[in-house]
């Protein structure tokens, strides 16, 4: 009894903000014409529809989280492979040096990313952000894949190139297929940690090419529409959500293998 008590109280703790965002994304909060104080509708939404910065942020943020996640599992494969099955010269220590640059802090490393991009002309571009989010998820991608190919018996290897499979042909027909769980948890990890990100998409994007989170910021003013706000809010919630519903089968047995 205590327990489900407990976990009643903390699904209300956690879903309460959740739903407040979700009524006042429904509710005028910033009185128009046309349009009363409080009154319920989907003006928000249709607000932030049909309004270009808007629309291209949310773009933005498709794009450059798309090819962050492709290039970290593009690359991540290949040395999450080479550090499983191969025995090289500080090869345990690679492998935590390249975690302990994962949690540097962005900050610190925000200034020599900008002059570097802004000479490449990667600054105001989806790519740009998606490049230097890369180089951070790509530890954590490489950590996460390493785990699940190292659990993967050797015999598959050797089976497979006995039987004649290329590299490449061993990687797509049996190596990906047997680690498809792990594959789901880098992709959702590098996902995530791409979507939430504000100190280098605000940088890196100083006239254009803004994403949804900086969109977000620059909606708050003198008098900040706060239904509106929800409403992109809410939307951002939008591709975790179908994320998490077109992996879930992989993230939980990603979960338990790794567990």
């Amino acid at each position: 009894m205590r327990r489900r008590l407990a976990l009643i109280a903390l699904t209300a703790f956690i879903l309460l903000p959740l739903t407040q965002a979700v009524i006042l994304s429904f509710t005028v909060t910033l009185p128009t014409d046309g349009r009363d104080l409080g009154s319920f509708g989907l003006m928000n939404y249709a607000y932030v529809l049909t309004t270009p910065e808007l629309q291209s942020a949310i773009l933005n943020s498709l794009a450059y989280v798309t090819l962050n996640v492709g290039l970290c599992l593009a690359c991540g494969l290949p040395a999450a492979y080479a550090l499983a099955r191969f025995r090289f010269v500080g090869d345990r220590h690679f492998l935590l040096l390249i975690l302990v640059f994962r949690v540097t802090p962005p900050v610190v490393l925000s200034l020599p990313i900008f002059i570097i991009f802004a000479r490449l002309g990667l600054v105001n571009s989806p790519v740009g952000i998606a490049l230097v989010h890369a180089l951070f998820n790509l530890p954590v991608a490489i950590w996460i894949l390493e785990s699940f190919i190292r659990a993967v018996p050797r015999e598959l290897d050797e089976t497979a190139f006995l039987d004649g499979h290329s590299g490449t042909g061993f990687f797509f027909r049996h190596l990906i297929p047997a680690i498809a769980p792990g594959i789901g948890v880098a992709a959702f990890f590098c996902f995530v940690f791409s979507w939430i990100e504000v100190v280098f998409a605000r940088i890196l994007t100083v006239t254009a090419g803004k994403p949804i989170t900086v969109a977000i910021s620059a909606m708050f003013g003198f008098q900040t529409d706060i239904g509106a706000v929800m409403a992109m809010t809410c939307l951002s919630f939008l591709p975790a959500l179908v994320l998490i519903v077109l992996m879930r089968n992989h993230l939980a047995k990603g979960y338990v293998l790794r567990a």
